[in-house]
């Protein structure tokens, strides 16, 4: 496994540990376990940083991989691929703020915040996985380009 794959790899995997680590801290405020939970979200968090991290310095330093499928297909895998990337960003934003209540004890809106960003962030981790089993295992090939390119499908 290449640079090209194991970066893309490492970074979902972090996505996914991080739904993984919500869906255990959700399960964990149900039942009342509020100092458990906290340190789940918090683990969860940090898991979540470190796929941007991999993910932005991947984009960065090396671009991001394009569409290897047919042209055919291309249309469907942008929409998709900018379906996923409003979601992950708008998750992000409701993650954040959904933690700062949380450390500001405003747990009322923490409570009402945390149901629909945990949602909100279980489909961004299924659509980020479908994104990255389309591009490295569905239909590999893609070249590695700037991501406005990849984005657009320019």
């Amino acid at each position: 496994m290449d640079l090209y794959i194991i970066l893309p790899t490492i970074s979902t995997s972090f996505i996914v540990i991080s739904a993984i680590l919500v869906a255990i801290g959700w399960g964990l405020i149900i039942k009342g376990k509020r100092e458990a939970h906290k340190k789940v979200m918090i683990a969860g968090a940090i898991a979540a940083l470190l796929f941007f991290i991999i993910y932005m310095s991947r984009t960065i330093f090396v671009g991001n991989t394009s569409w290897g499928g047919s042209e055919e297909l291309q249309i469907y895998y942008q929409i998709f691929l900018i379906f996923h990337i409003t979601l992950a960003t708008v998750a992000a934003v409701f993650g954040i703020t959904t933690l700062v209540l949380g450390f500001k004890e405003k747990y009322s809106k923490h409570r009402k915040w945390g149901k629909i960003t945990s949602i909100m962030w279980f489909f961004t981790a299924i659509t980020g996985v479908a994104v990255y089993v389309l591009l490295y295992v569905l239909f590999p090939g893609g070249h590695t380009k700037p991501v406005w390119e990849v984005i657009l499908g320019i």
